[in-house]
């Protein structure tokens, strides 16, 4: 894939989530959503939070819904077993729940601790109960995203979004 391809889908994902109207956004920092996370921090118009574990951004989520907003919650696969209890209160309360999940442990890694957790990120979210979407190319992520927003506001859907680490590209440490 040629990098000019590679360096557009955030911009793409991006105006997908505006589209959908999505008003916040809850992250945990990662290379994969960076360009992504630096689209939203430079936006007014959006509510970026930081999180220092993801299951605080499924309580954002929530609480943008209870109040009127749509959010979306950037993490990477790695951070899924860390909230994995908290996600029940989406499925249970059927409040919408945007996930964009990043994958490590597949392609070209090179931490083996990563791997465990990539093996159980989609099993474990589809156990309790959410939707489970992947994107391995730019086009099919902008088009998983729009579909997943959908899913996901005009349905009161919880839905994960993988991103594929190919997609992604080889991590430099």
């Amino acid at each position: 894939m040629d990098a000019e391809r590679q360096a557009a889908w955030p911009a793409q994902v991006y105006r997908a989530l505006k589209a959908a109207e999505v008003r916040q956004m809850a992250y945990v920092p990662d290379a994969g959503h960076t360009a992504l996370i630096n689209l939203f921090l430079a936006d007014a118009d959006i509510s970026s939070t930081v999180l220092t574990t993801e299951e605080e951004g499924v309580a954002i989520a929530a609480g943008a819904w209870l109040g009127g907003q749509r959010s979306v919650l950037l993490m990477q696969s790695s951070g899924v077993g860390n909230c994995i209890n908290m996600l029940s209160l989406p499925v249970i309360g059927r409040f919408p729940l945007l996930m964009l999940v990043t994958m490590r442990g597949e392609w070209a890694e090179f931490n083996p601790w990563q791997v465990p957790m990539s093996r159980a990120t989609q099993p474990a979210l589809e156990a309790i109960g959410l939707r489970v979407m992947r994107a391995e190319t730019p086009v099919d992520l902008v088009l998983t995203v729009e579909a997943a927003a959908a899913a996901a506001y005009a349905a009161d859907g919880q839905v994960a979004v993988l991103i594929g680490q190919r997609l992604l590209g080889k991590k430099k440490w």
